[in-house]
C-alpha cells in the first residue's frame, strides 16, 4: 500500500513546494524519514500542515508551525 503525505497551507487548501515533487513510499517509515529530511523546506514553502495517509486513509496530521 502506497504512502504519501498530503500538504497543506494554513487556510487549509493544498500546497505546493516547486522543486519539490510529489513522492509515494512503500512504507511508513520510509514516509516519515522524507519529512524528517524536507520539513524545513516545506515550512519555508508556506506549508503549515502535512496529512500522512495510507492509500487514501489519514493515518494522522502534522503540524509544521512552531509550538507555542
Amino acid at each position: 500500500m502506497p504512502w504519501s503525505w498530503r500538504l497543506q497551507r494554513g487556510d487549509g487548501g493544498a500546497a505546493t513546494v516547486p522543486g519539490l515533487p510529489e513522492e509515494t513510499f512503500t512504507t511508513q517509515a520510509d514516509a516519515e524519514s522524507w519529512l524528517g529530511l524536507n520539513w524545513r523546506e516545506l515550512r519555508e514553502a508556506g506549508v503549515e500542515q502535512v496529512t500522512l495517509l495510507e492509500d487514501d486513509v489519514v493515518v494522522y496530521p502534522m503540524s509544521l508551525l512552531d509550538p507555542g
